[in-house]
């Protein structure tokens, strides 16, 4: 998939090298030591401060000495410090002292710069993009003004020029300017707006055991290929399309709403997790319709992210369960215990999305049980009906994953999207101006 971007320009940042208020690290260590951090954090076991303090270290001396054997490369700058490079990092924002020791500043830095990163494959060297600059509806106020015409939104009236037409009115007139000035409809003037369409996108990533899998690469996993795309894509939204909101929601066999600043701390389920490693397509689903109703925005829209065929769903009653039973009498159902919650709760700092349903929990291998493709299916079909468009993209290898999602896909009239996952963020970011460019024109007939 290749994104039209031809309305888009995009600027990479003439200053990549932050700010550094203080002599005690050079720019040539930030750079290598956010690296490195970005490295680190995406790994499924996050490292404590003093594991990273070796790492850095390591990684200082490993470049120091790469540079040494290099006699003709220019010397680079290496500040003679002797405290360790966390302190150092913490002193200037990019570290703090916590499970969680990403800072915010760090986390768009970094994100920044994976960013760019992205940009320049997926345009080949080309401008990029930045927003449209066609002038419609929208949110976003430009400095042009033009006059409000019937239906117009008086919010964004501009008093100052109002004013100004009524007397430069009168005064062609040789009226007497009195107060309170009469204001006809043809004095009015409003500012223009950007076209910017509200777009909400929940983005619903596979947290099952399989997505830690290595990528063919040997560089990393599917999990950490797939993190990297989602931290990319959330600062390109951020800093581009501040209007547009995006939500992180991580699925097992039960789903949770992610904060965005913890993506790079996501982490897969496994069978120590007590049943949560399952996938669970209709928990991920339910999860993002909830978030996508408190949501204002008009145009909607869910992306799985899977590597996996469902092997779960919920059950509502009694008299369902009995059912699955009826067939399949050694059937296995699930519901976490307060244990379980606890443990999730203070290892990951998720609150799991359940309700009074127990958990349907059936593998089977290249296939999908009916009772599971029945109530996947259900659920996507109240998205359907709530005008909540949804996507799957597949980083998996299998036929069979294909085979199924294109089945989910045709009855939602949505996309699939089989792809190579060390390619995942070009897709993602890729697909995400696509989209964006798709309403625009659409809403705007440009």
């Amino acid at each position: 998939m290749r994104a039209n971007t031809a309305n888009f320009v995009y600027f990479p940042s003439e200053n990549n090298k932050s700010e550094n208020p203080s002599s005690e690290i050079s720019n040539e260590e930030l750079k290598q030591s956010l690296q490195t951090i970005a490295n680190q954090v995406l790994k499924e076991k996050t490292p404590s401060m003093k594991d990273l303090e070796s790492i850095l270290k390591g990684a200082m001396q490993k470049t120091s000495e790469n540079q040494e054997k290099n006699e003709n490369q220019q010397e680079t700058e290496v500040s003679d410090n002797d405290e360790p490079m966390t302190k150092r990092l913490q002193k200037l924002g990019y570290l703090k002292d916590d499970k969680k020791w990403l800072t915010k500043k760090a986390f768009f830095e970094i994100g920044q710069i994976m960013l760019e990163d992205v940009m320049k494959a997926v345009n080949e060297g080309g401008s990029g993009f930045h927003e449209t600059k066609n002038i419609g509806s929208g949110d976003t106020i430009l400095d042009t003004t033009q006059k409000l015409e019937v239906g117009d939104d008086i919010k964004h009236l501009n008093v100052p020029k109002t004013m100004l037409n009524i007397i430069q009115r009168k005064k062609i007139k040789n009226e007497p300017i009195k107060f309170p000035l009469e204001i006809e409809f043809d004095d009015f003037e409003k500012f223009e707006t950007k076209g910017e369409v509200k777009v909400t996108v929940v983005y619903c990533i596979d947290l099952s055991s399989t997505m830690k899998y290595s990528l063919s690469s040997g560089e990393g996993t599917r999990i950490e290929a797939a993190k990297k795309a989602l931290w990319a894509l959330y600062v390109l939204n951020k800093k581009f399309f501040p209007n547009d909101s995006i939500y992180i929601v991580g699925f097992g066999s039960l789903a949770s709403q992610i904060d965005p600043h913890d993506i790079p701390y996501l982490k897969t389920y496994d069978a120590n997790d007590n049943f949560l490693h399952y996938t669970n397509y209709q928990a991920a689903m339910r999860l993002a319709l909830k978030i996508l109703k408190k949501d204002g925005s008009q145009n909607k829209r869910i992306v799985l992210i899977t590597d996996g065929q469902p092997s779960a769903c919920f059950v509502d009653d009694e008299s369902q369960k009995n059912a699955i039973l009826s067939d399949k009498p050694y059937s296995h159902f699930y519901r976490p215990d307060e244990t379980t919650l606890s443990k999730i709760k203070n290892e990951r700092d998720v609150k799991l999305d359940l309700g009074d349903e127990m958990v349907y929990l059936c593998y089977r291998y290249r296939q999908v049980d009916p009772a599971v493709e029945s109530k996947t299916l259900y659920e996507a079909k109240k998205c359907k009906k709530e005008g909540i468009e949804i996507d799957t993209i597949m980083v998996s290898e299998e036929a069979e994953l294909l085979s199924y999602v294109e089945s989910l896909e045709k009855h939602l009239r949505g996309k699939a999207y089989y792809i190579n996952p060390e390619k995942i963020d070009r897709v993602l970011i890729s697909d995400f101006i696509s989209n964006k460019k798709k309403i625009l024109n659409s809403r705007n007939g440009w």
